[in-house]
């Protein structure tokens, strides 16, 4: 008599949020970007064209990857690496393309995208799979050290050749966080996040100074998030309208579709500041509601991560769920003015088609690992 086999778990409240979020921002993005297709003599259907099918792709993929044997995102994750590193050397070449006086994007046929993006997979890949194989080092500051050593040229290129500090944080944000939750030696980053903390204080202190000096484009966005009522028609011109559109969505907004400040007065509405428009339109209530969700999935990563069979599959869980809440965060304190201004965008919910296809691939391998939990959890 043949034994019947034991059917894998799959983690479907994960999947969910994942369905609930993409066809939230699918709406979102409906109505932020009407009134402009309207100005362009377009249907808005046309003008989310790209986006819809990096949708439909992604969650083709985010199938098919989620099928995929973790052993082999062990053994791709150096070539990940150095694909990473390719790309965004390719950016100095015509493959790349500028955008507001950054080359972020890389054309390759009809396909275009940012290589930052595939660097922070990348890095999730490669942290995993080094942290898994020296778990009993994770105590030695060398050893910490050398991991981030790994991921600072990333860091490094994606600064200096794409312009893209929001980027750069992020991926080098992913590699700290991953460090953090497999190591016991909380008292190193305890004291690191007091002398990061003393040189902001300092920096905050004395930045009429430090712009004057230097003169430096990204100090004077300090500058500007510290008074943007000072620089209305500059620097300080995009933060300002988000803040309009949030004190006027009060408690329960003006309704979907009814938000003023994305009629051409809200630069980047439906990319970075797509937040501001979910205040005006559906209130505090609804940012808490999308708050909730992130933080739902945020909440189903910790519990994947925490039932994975193996250490790298955990490390794989807790990169994505680091990649997402650092993402999420900064979006949502950039739009609130809690941080300077940078440009991000909130995942699963901003315009973009090739960052919705590599997220969904992202949520494939958070899937996958969920498939090797043998009970429900």
């Amino acid at each position: 008599m043949k034994q019947r086999r034991e059917r894998g778990y799959y983690d479907y409240s994960l999947l969910f949020i994942i369905v609930f979020l993409v066809a939230f921002g699918l709406v979102m993005l409906y109505s932020t970007m009407s009134y402009e297709a309207q100005m362009n003599h377009i249907s808005t259907t046309q003008s989310l064209k790209n986006h819809i099918i990096g949708i439909v792709l992604g969650f083709v993929l985010m199938y098919f990857v989620s099928f995929v044997p973790i052993a082999w995102w062990k053994g791709l994750a150096w070539y990940a690496y150095l694909v990473s590193i390719l790309l965004l050397l390719l950016l100095l070449t015509p493959l790349g393309r500028s955008s507001h006086g950054a080359t972020r994007w890389l054309y390759i046929g009809s396909l275009s995208f940012q290589p930052a993006e595939i660097a922070k997979v990348a890095t999730i890949l490669v942290m995993a799979k080094l942290i898994s194989q020296v778990p009993r080092s994770m105590r030695k500051i060398f050893t910490m050290i050398k991991l981030v050593c790994v991921i600072l040229p990333l860091v490094l290129m994606i600064y200096i050749m794409t312009k893209n500090l929001s980027s750069a944080i992020i991926v080098f944000g992913i590699a700290v966080v991953m460090i953090f939750v497999a190591t016991p030696r909380y008292d190193i980053f305890i004291a690191f996040g007091g002398v990061v903390g003393a040189l902001v204080f300092l920096i905050i202190k004395n930045i009429d100074a430090i712009v004057a000096a230097s003169d430096s484009f990204r100090f004077g966005r300090v500058l500007a998030w510290l008074h943007p009522e000072d620089f209305a028609q500059g620097k300080g011109f995009q933060t300002l309208q988000s803040l309009y559109a949030i004190g006027r969505g009060g408690i329960f907004g003006k309704g979907l579709g009814n938000s003023i400040q994305k009629l051409s007065f809200l630069p980047e509405a439906q990319n970075d500041m797509i937040f501001a428009v979910i205040c005006e339109e559906l209130g505090l209530f609804g940012a808490v509601c999308v708050i909730i969700m992130f933080l739902f999935m945020l909440w189903r990563f910790a519990i994947i991560a925490n039932y994975a069979p193996d250490l790298f599959s955990s490390m794989l869980a807790v990169g994505i769920m680091a990649h997402i809440a650092i993402q999420v965060i900064l979006n949502i304190a950039v739009v609130t003015n809690t941080i300077p201004n940078t440009g991000i965008t909130l995942p699963f919910i901003s315009y973009g088609g090739t960052s919705v296809m590599v997220l969904l691939a992202e949520m494939g391998i958070a899937l996958g690992v969920s498939r090797k939990v043998k009970n429900e959890i």
